[in-house]
């Protein structure tokens, strides 16, 4: 008897250890719905459809290097009489310029209390959204959103419309899967 229980156990364990495994949610690349734009360009206006904007920073990179100016000065038993001189250098390189990108985002009129509710409990779930659900996007809110979506090639912390779809809180066309 105490088998029986011992193994039927052991299958309902197993069997929740495979339900999680295959419900796991894969990481998306919100970065492939970016569009690049000129500055001061938008994207095309339609109907029902919003867009938000961020600015990618420049990517600089610094580089420093120690230039021998005099040699070190040595007498007739090889004893340092005046140490080598060094100059200073450092260059920086434009590695990439800054840059507008625009992005499919909820509507303004979508933003209600109850959907930043929903989207601060989605964040909670995740670990990503500490604070209080208070329905309002404050500044704790936009940090979370910047994480989940940085995580997917999508630094910013305006809500991707990709982003609340892959969060669960905006309904999926699966027609188009």
């Amino acid at each position: 008897m105490i088998l029986r229980l011992v193994l039927g156990s052991a299958l309902v364990l197993a069997g929740c250890a495979q339900q999680i495994a295959v419900t796991a949610p894969a990481v998306g690349n919100l970065g492939v719905e970016l569009i690049r734009l000129k500055e001061g360009q938008q994207p095309p206006q339609a109907a029902g459809v919003c867009w938000a904007k961020d600015t990618t920073p420049a990517v600089i990179e610094t580089t420093t290097e120690q230039i021998v100016v005099t040699d070190e000065q040595r007498d007739d038993q090889g004893k340092v009489v005046a140490p080598a001189t060094y100059q200073t250098k450092t260059h920086q390189r434009l590695l990439q310029d800054h840059e507008e990108v625009w992005f499919r985002a909820p509507c303004p009129a979508d933003m209600t209390v109850n959907f930043v509710a929903t989207l601060q409990r989605a964040l909670k779930a995740r670990g990503l959204y500490l604070a209080a659900v208070t329905g309002v996007i404050d500044v704790t809110t936009s940090e979370a959103v910047r994480r989940f979506q940085a995580e997917r090639g999508l630094d910013s912390p305006a809500l991707s419309l990709a982003a609340a779809k892959e969060l669960g809180i905006i309904a999926t066309d699966i027609s188009k899967l």
